[in-house]
């Protein structure tokens, strides 16, 4: 089967995750400064939470450019790539709400960290589905940038333990090295339409 229904549900569950975000953020009580201020950690982890929803979600459509048909194992690791991403919520809000604490960041790196393995689980999966010659998998090559990524994470769960804050910027120089376009899945589609 074509990739089209696949796409279209995992568009529909990114776009909820999004919204169960953005309802968590709570309304200032007052008129004043002091009142927004409360809410800059919330804010934050939230905005933070969205730019990783919106990596996975330009990612994931690309990937899913270079697939030409579905198998049962791709939709069921899509499916776990979209159980973590949907954690982001609560791993988000938690972390906004008690941001100088371990166990919260030490989640949100969990979360993170599983969602990055969901993600390669899903990348093999369409490999093995389209076979070594794929574009994909000449596309991601060594993959590099998400290897280092899960290093991070890993680095960031043990940093939650000494320094929550040590983590978050971890958080943020991930998302920040995501959100410098990675063109080597178009770039592979164009080799191959040339």
């Amino acid at each position: 089967m074509g990739t089209g229904r696949m796409e279209a549900f995992s568009d529909g569950v990114l776009a909820i995750i999004i919204t169960i975000m953005v309802l968590e953020l709570k309304v200032p009580h007052g008129n004043t400064a002091g009142a927004l201020s409360g809410l800059l950690p919330v804010f934050l982890s939230y905005v933070l939470s969205f730019i990783y929803v919106g990596i996975y979600w330009n990612n994931h459509h690309h990937m899913l450019h270079t697939c030409k048909r579905v198998t049962g194992a791709i939709l069921w690791a899509n499916l776990h790539l979209l159980f973590w991403l949907s954690l982001l919520p609560v791993t988000t809000g938690w972390m906004g709400n008690n941001h100088d604490s371990t166990l919260p960041t030490a989640v949100y790196a969990i979360d993170l960290l599983a969602t990055a393995t969901a993600y390669f689980v899903l990348q093999a999966a369409i490999i093995r589905s389209q076979g070594t010659d794929s574009v994909l998998k000449k596309a991601i090559g060594k993959d590099q940038k998400g290897k280092a990524s899960t290093l991070l994470y890993l680095l960031a769960f043990a940093l939650a333990f000494v320094r929550p804050w040590l983590a978050q910027t971890i958080f943020v120089l991930v998302a920040v090295m995501w959100l410098i376009p990675d063109t080597r899945i178009e770039r592979a589609l164009s080799d191959k339409s040339a």
